[in-house]
Formats: C-alpha cells, sequence, structure tokens
C-alpha cells in the first residue's frame, strides 16, 4: 500500500521561507515521478511543480516559477518543495503525489496524471 506523508507546512509571513517534505513508503520511490499540487478554498486543486524520476527534469506552474524549487532524495524515499518570497495567494492545502512511471523524463503536469495522493498540508502565508 502506497503512502505519503507530507510535512513542513505552517504560517508564515509575506516574503517569508518555507519548504515542505513528503516521505513515500510502499512503492518503489526512484521509478515514480513525484508532483506538487496546492488547493485553497473554494478552489480546484492545482500543479505547483515536479520532478522526473531520475531527478533530472523538473517543471514549475508560471504561478510559481523562479519562488519554488523542488528536489527528491530517492535513498530516503523523499521530495521536497522549498518555497521562498511567499505569498498571500500561495495559502492552501499541499499534496504530493506520485506516479510510477518507465520514461526517465517525464513530469505529469495535471491531477489525473497521478495515482497516489498524501494527506495534504496546511500552508498560510499571512500579511
Amino acid at each position: 500500500q502506497v503512502r505519503l506523508v507530507e510535512s513542513g507546512g505552517g504560517l508564515v509571513q509575506v516574503g517569508g521561507s518555507l519548504s515542505l517534505s513528503c516521505v513515500a513508503s510502499g512503492l518503489t520511490f526512484s521509478t515514480s515521478a513525484t508532483g506538487w499540487f496546492r488547493q485553497a478554498p473554494g478552489k480546484e486543486r492545482e500543479f505547483v511543480g515536479g520532478v522526473s524520476r531520475n531527478g533530472e527534469n523538473t517543471v514549475y506552474a508560471d504561478s510559481v516559477k523562479g519562488r519554488f524549487t523542488i528536489s527528491r532524495d530517492n535513498g530516503a524515499n523523499t521530495v521536497s518543495l522549498h518555497m521562498r518570497s511567499l505569498k498571500p495567494e500561495d495559502t492552501a492545502v499541499y499534496y504530493c503525489a506520485v506516479r510510477p512511471l518507465y520514461f526517465y523524463g517525464i513530469v505529469p503536469t495535471n491531477t489525473a496524471g497521478y495515482t497516489d495522493w498524501g494527506q495534504g498540508t496546511q500552508v498560510t502565508v499571512s500579511s
């Protein structure tokens, strides 16, 4: 059974930084692309960014490009989302997701592209 556990969420001021982590179990993490999504109240879940199974390819939503960075450690079954220059509109529940993939460089960019999800962690950016 695949299990994804996010951590690191919290309250941060505008312009601040925060890092989220997601630890995976129950799957071969090194053969899975990994994505981060977020969902604000009343809005649909949206793609934030993702990383290919080998870590060589990353994709980001335009809204976070240049501010957020994704990294992964296949030895620790962990993917991280490093966020800086946070804005109030970054407030949301953040979810990590995985998708086993044969091809090394692919990063799905929508919710349908992922097979398993974590429970989410709340990030609140206060002004």
